[in-house]
Order: C-alpha cells, then structure tokens, then sequence
C-alpha cells in the first residue's frame, strides 16, 4: 500500500520565498514537500535575522539528520534558493571537520564499530570555532574539504573551501546532541531502556562517547536554532544509506562495501543511540538550541510537520505544524 502524499499545514499567502522556488530550476532529489515545510522556512528565517535590523551577529543554524535523511542534497537546494533570494549562504557539513586520519585512528582504536570516524571526538572542534569566530567578526568563511575516497577508505582534508558568506548552516547527524553526563548515563545503563539494540561492548563505550559529546558544547551556544530532519521510524537511516550507496555506484561511484557501510551507519545509532541523544532535541531547548523547525520523514523522504511546539520566530514556524 502506497503512502498517501503528505499534507502540509494550512500556510500563509505566498510569498518572495514562494515564488522563487516556483521559478528554481535543478534543486535536485529533494521532495517538494521538505522544500516547502523545511527550506522556504529556513531562508526566511536567515533573511529576517539579516534584513530586519535586530541581528548582532551573523546567524548560524544547525541542521540535525540521521544519515541518508539527505542532507546533503538539501543543503544545496538551501543554497541555490538563497542566491535567488539575495542570501549569501553557506551549508557546510560537520563532516569536512573530521580530524587528520593519523589522529582520528589513535583516538578512535578499538572501537565498537571498527569505524576510523562518524562518533563524537572525530571532529577538529578547536578549528571549527576558530574558523567560526573570524567569520562572524567579518572575516571570510574558511573550513577545510574532506574527500572520504583518501587515505585508505579512512578519509582526508582535500584543500579549503572558502566562501564571502553572510549566513551560515552546519548540518551533521549529531548537531544539537547533549552529553548525559556520567551519573545520568549510568542510570539509563542499569535500566536498559532506549539500550537494546546495542552489544555489550558498544555499551561499555557509551562513556567514552558521552564524554566526547560534552566538548560540543561551544559550538551548539554558537548556534542561534536547531532544525530537525527526523524519521519516523529509526530503521529507516539503514536503508536510506545503503539506497544511496547503490545509486552512486550504478553512476561509476560509491567505495564502500557492505560490511564497511554496515559500520558506518550503526556507529551513528549505537555511539549515540536515538533514545538517549536524539529524542530530547524534540523539546524547546532539548540540546541548550532552540528549537525552530523541522519535519518527520517518511520511507519516501517526504515530510510531515513535526508536531512539536517550537521556539521558533512566526516567520519561520507558519509553515510548520
């Protein structure tokens, strides 16, 4: 049985933003009904922290979505209608920040997943706010490119991206997570609850993880809202991924086996499992970001309102339920 087509909540008359996705052209994969729950109500929240006046530092929003959930693709639709809109946005991905491969493999030995990144304390967080505080003091955007295909199937910085931008969004699949802290994550350890999926040894890294996760915390108080991409189900990410490692390598891509995409996308479920990491982001300031937008994902990646309360201006929350 087909889903039926998601129904958008009722929504304003149509706007600028309306408009200019109406004339876009080549926004890639993305669902027309994430355009308009998600990205229209994004930029309009970008435009109104840079033309209304009120903004003392350029903004900076963070996009959380599991892998597969098509970040990336939309990313790039943000971009392309942000020109058409005047915006100078730049959507960068967490991942171009991951630490050089000889770091990465001495912080990461021994690992559950036998992954060489992906979990918390992969990313050069020092660079990243480094790079974060010369471009809102006026300085241009300068972050590093990783290319995953290098050294070995490991990853590598491939050269620097550098960009005049005047708005910034980060995305990755654990933008927005809170670190339990020791006393709590040893609570839900004992109870098991959100934890059965997981094997005994992933279990006993939680702490490292959980640890790694609380040297974040500067960079989700840098961010000024948190918009979510969330499935409706967990199981979906899985097949998502290996949706999309098919695809590429039909077109002459894709470098991953099975086995390899196996651990990749379970180091993301298991290093911070939903129950614990993701769910809470689904409160006004479950993760210290208010909460601003969002939508739920069906298998098809079309979206439905979120159905939470947001903390999000009325510009960029009345296309949202």
């Amino acid at each position: 049985m087909v889903p039926p087509e998601p129904t958008l909540p009722s929504e304003p008359a149509p706007d600028a933003w309306d408009r200019r996705l109406a004339q876009a052209e080549d926004l890639g994969p993305v669902h027309p009904s994430l355009l308009r729950l998600l990205a229209l109500p994004m930029l309009r929240r970008l435009e109104d922290s840079l033309r209304g006046g009120a903004a003392s530092r350029r903004p900076l929003l963070a996009l959380n979505g599991p892998v597969g959930a098509g970040k990336t693709s939309l990313g790039r639709a943000l971009e392309r209608l942000a020109v058409l809109g005047g915006l100078r946005l730049a959507v960068v991905s967490i991942d171009d920040l991951y630490l050089p491969a000889p770091e990465r493999r001495a912080l990461l030995a021994g690992n559950p997943f036998g992954v060489s990144r992906v979990p918390p304390g992969s990313h050069d967080l020092p660079l990243l706010m480094g790079a974060l505080a010369s471009w809102r003091a006026g300085g241009t955007l300068r972050l590093p490119r990783f290319d995953k295909t290098l050294a070995g199937g490991d990853g590598e910085r491939n050269g620097w991206r550098e960009e005049p931008a005047e708005a910034l969004v980060i995305e990755g699949w654990l933008m927005g997570c809170r670190a339990l802290g020791s006393q709590a994550l040893e609570e839900r350890l004992r109870s098991d609850t959100g934890l059965e999926a997981l094997s005994k040894p992933e279990r006993r890294w939680l702490p490292r993880w959980d640890e790694h996760l609380e040297a974040y915390d500067g960079l989700w108080s840098a961010c000024d809202g948190l918009w979510l991409l969330r499935p409706n189900t967990w199981r979906l990410p899985r097949r998502w991924r290996f949706q999309a490692e098919a695809r590429q390598r039909r077109a002459g891509g894709g470098w991953l086996n099975g086995r390899q995409l196996e651990a990749l996308v379970r180091a993301t479920l298991h290093s911070l499992p939903p129950a614990l990491y993701q769910d809470p982001l689904l409160g006004r300031t479950g993760s210290g970001i208010p909460l601003e937008g969002g939508a739920l994902l069906d298998g098809r990646r079309r979206a439905h309102p979120l159905g939470v309360q947001l903390s999000s201006p009325a510009s960029a929350s009345s296309a949202i339920g």
